[in-house]
C-alpha cells in the first residue's frame, strides 16, 4: 500500500464524529513524562492529539505531526475543548524532518516495516535537544502470540532491541528498554497487551 493509500485509509478511520481512540493520555506517557520539566515537545503520529493535549495542559509547548488531516482536525478540536493550543502539522513521517530540536520527542504506536521505521526513528532521535528525552512506545513483537490486540502483521511489529539498534549513532543514551504490560478492558474481562517502551536521553 502506498503512502497516499495508507493516508486515505487512516482518514477514513478517523472520519467518525467520535474519537477513534480515548481522549486520555497514554499511561506510559503519564508515567514517564509527568515528572519532567515542561519545555518543547514533538508528538510524531499524534493522531487525534490526546498525548500532545495532555502535555500542553501541563505547560508544554507542543507540536503534533500526522499525515491524516482528519485526525489533526480532531486534535485541534480536543485542544480547544481543553483550553490549550498546539502546532498541528500535516506531514508524512517518511519525509518529515523537524528542522529544530525539542526537549521531548514522542513516537507512540508507529507500526512500520523496518525499512521505514529505522529512518523515522533516527530522525526522531536527531530531533531531541541536549538534556532532552525520546520516548518510543509500540506494540511489541511478542504481543502477536502472547498478548492482546494490536496488529496481526508481524512485519510491522518490533522490539525494544530493534529501537535501540535504530538509535545507534544518534548520540542518545538509552535509559530504559523493556516490554511493558498494558491492561485492556474487554467484554470478557481484563486482557494484557504487551508493548515495548524505550526511553533515551541526549546528554546536556
Amino acid at each position: 500500500m502506498s503512502s497516499s493509500d495508507w493516508r486515505d485509509e487512516w482518514n477514513r478511520r478517523y472520519a467518525g464524529r467520535e474519537l477513534l481512540w480515548t481522549a486520555q493520555a497514554n499511561r506510559f506517557l503519564v508515567a514517564e513524562a509527568d515528572a519532567l520539566e515542561p519545555g518543547t515537545a514533538l508528538d510524531l503520529a499524534c493522531g487525534e492529539g490526546r498525548n500532545a493535549v495532555w502535555l500542553a495542559e501541563r505547560g508544554w509547548s507542543v507540536t503534533g505531526v500526522d499525515f491524516a488531516g482528519v485526525a489533526l482536525a480532531k486534535a485541534r478540536e480536543l485542544a480547544a475543548h481543553r483550553g490549550v493550543e498546539g502546532d498541528w502539522v500535516e506531514a508524512d513521517l517518511l519525509e518529515y524532518r523537524a528542522g529544530r530540536r525539542f526537549d521531548l520527542v514522542l513516537s507512540f504506536y508507529l507500526q512500520l516495516r523496518e525499512e521505514q521505521r529505522r529512518p523515522v526513528l533516527r530522525a526522531a532521535g536527531d530531533a531531541v535537544a541536549p538534556g532532552g528525552t525520546l520516548l518510543v512506545v509500540a506494540h511489541d513483537r511478542s504481543n502477536l502470540e502472547n498478548g492482546y490486540g494490536g496488529p496481526k502483521d508481524a512485519a510491522v511489529l518490533y522490539s525494544s532491541g530493534d529501537v535501540v539498534a535504530d538509535l545507534e549513532g544518534t548520540g542518545l543514551v538509552v535509559e530504559r528498554a523493556s516490554v511493558v504490560e498494558r491492561p485492556v478492558e474487554t467484554p470478557d474481562g481484563e486482557r494484557i497487551a504487551l508493548d515495548l517502551l524505550v526511553r533515551a536521553g541526549r546528554p546536556a
